[in-house]
C-alpha cells in the first residue's frame, strides 16, 4: 500500500454480455453500448468518450483483467473495491470477472467487495417506474447465505482490511431495514469463521447522513461529495441549466472541486471520495449531471486536498475512495481516454507515489 494514503477505486463489472441485459436491452448490451452512443449536448461538451490503451475491452479476459490491475499498481492504487450484487434470495448478476478473480488467483492485486444494494430500474432510459429487478431483504436466512457466498474472498489473502478486519461497503445503507440484525449477524459469523469481524462502511451523498451511519453500527461511513456546490448554489444554477441546456444540470469541475471533501472527512471514522471526473449523459441524455472542465491538473489538486485532510490519520484508516476506475457511462473513469491518456493516473502517481509496503 502507499505510504501516504491508501486509495481504493470503485471497480463496474458490466463490461461483459448477461442474459439479462440481453433482455432488457439487446443482444450484446453491455456499459460500452451506452458510452458508444454518447453526443455532444452542448458547446465544449466532451462526449464521446473513447477509451485509449484498453480499447473497448471484455472483462471476461483475464488479459484485460491484468491489465488494469498493472496500470493501478503503478499508478499507486492499493485496490480496487468490485461491485457486487445480491438481490436476496441468492440472487447475483455481473459475478462472473470477480469470480474468476478470486478463483484462479489472478490478478494478484488486493481487492474489497462494494454491495450494490439497489433495486434496478429503468431511470437512465427514460422508464423510472420499470423494475428490471428488485433489491430484496428477505431474512436471516438470506443473510447468512449471502456471508458465506462471499466468504471464500474475505480469507482470500488479497482481500483489503482495516485492522485485520475485511472492508465491505454498502452502497445504500439507509435503505436497509434490519441493518442492525445483519451487521451483528455477519460479525457473528465472522469470528466463527477465524476472521476478527468485518469493516462496515456505509456511504452516503450528504455529510448529514454521516452519523446516522455510524449509529446503525456502521464502523465508518463514505462520502461522495458531487452535489455539495449544486447545493451551495441553491436552485439558481439549476433553473438556468433547464432553461438553456434543456434539463441538464452542469458544473465547473473546477469550482466543484473546492466542495469535495469537507471538514467532516477529518474524523477517523469518515472516508472521502477522491472524483476524477463526472458525466453519466451517456446514460441519462438530457437528465444528466455533469461536471465539466475535468482536468489532470485539477484532479491533481482535489486530491492534494483530501490527502491533507486524511493525512493525521492511523495508517490503516488513511483511506480514500476513487469514483472511479472504469464507470465509463457515468463519466468517471481514471482509465486513459484518446484524449487525455494516462495523465489521471500520472496525477495519482505524483501525489501518492507506488512506493509498497513489504
Amino acid at each position: 500500500m502507499s505510504d501516504i494514503v491508501r486509495l481504493i477505486a470503485f471497480y463496474l463489472p458490466q463490461f461483459h454480455p448477461i442474459p439479462e441485459n440481453d433482455a432488457w436491452w439487446g443482444k450484446g448490451f453491455t456499459e460500452w453500448t451506452n458510452v458508444g452512443k454518447a453526443r455532444k449536448l452542448f458547446r465544449n461538451h466532451y462526449q464521446p468518450r473513447v477509451p485509449a490503451d484498453l480499447g473497448y475491452y471484455d472483462l471476461r479476459l483475464s488479459e484485460v483483467r491484468e491489465a488494469q490491475a498493472e496500470m493501478a499498481r503503478e499508478a499507486g492504487i492499493e485496490g480496487f473495491c468490485y461491485w457486487h450484487y445480491w438481490f436476496g434470495n441468492k440472487r447475483r448478476l455481473l459475478e462472473r470477472p470477480f469470480n474468476e478473480v478470486l478463483a484462479s488467483g489472478n490478478p494478484d492485486f488486493p481487492f474489497c467487495l462494494g454491495w450494490a444494494n439497489e433495486t434496478w430500474s429503468g431511470i437512465w432510459h427514460g422508464a423510472e417506474k420499470t423494475i428490471l429487478i428488485e433489491q430484496l431483504y428477505p431474512g436471516i436466512e438470506d443473510y447468512k447465505a449471502h456471508f458465506y457466498e462471499v466468504l471464500p474472498a474475505f480469507l482470500d489473502k488479497r482481500y483489503l482490511t482495516v485492522d485485520g478486519k475485511p472492508i465491505f461497503f454498502i452502497y445504500r445503507p439507509l435503505q436497509f431495514k434490519e441493518i442492525g440484525i445483519f451487521i451483528e449477524l455477519w460479525q457473528k459469523l465472522a469470528q466463527e469463521n477465524g476472521l476478527p469481524g468485518i469493516y462496515f462502511v456505509g456511504h452516503t451523498y450528504f455529510s448529514e447522513d454521516i452519523q446516522t451511519i455510524l449509529d446503525l453500527g456502521y464502523d465508518a461511513a463514505n462520502v461522495i461529495r458531487m452535489h455539495d456546490y449544486e447545493r451551495s448554489r441553491k436552485t439558481l444554477p439549476i433553473r438556468i441549466f433547464r432553461r438553456v441546456f434543456g434539463g441538464l444540470r452542469v458544473f465547473d469541475y473546477g469550482k466543484s472541486a473546492a466542495h469535495f471533501v469537507g471538514e467532516e472527512e477529518k474524523a477517523l471514522n469518515c472516508i472521502p471520495t477522491v472524483i476524477p471526473n463526472w458525466d453519466h449523459s451517456p446514460r441519462s441524455g438530457k437528465r444528466a449531471f455533469i461536471l465539466n472542465n475535468a482536468t489532470p491538473e485539477l484532479f491533481k489538486k482535489h486530491l492534494e486536498v483530501t490527502v491533507d485532510k486524511i493525512k493525521h490519520k492511523p495508517q490503516q484508516h488513511r483511506i480514500a475512495f476513487v469514483k472511479s476506475w472504469n464507470e465509463w457511462a457515468e463519466g468517471n473513469y481514471l482509465e486513459p481516454d484518446i484524449v487525455h491518456g494516462r495523465k489521471f493516473l500520472d496525477a495519482i502517481r505524483e501525489v501518492v507515489g507506488n512506493k509498497r509496503n513489504a
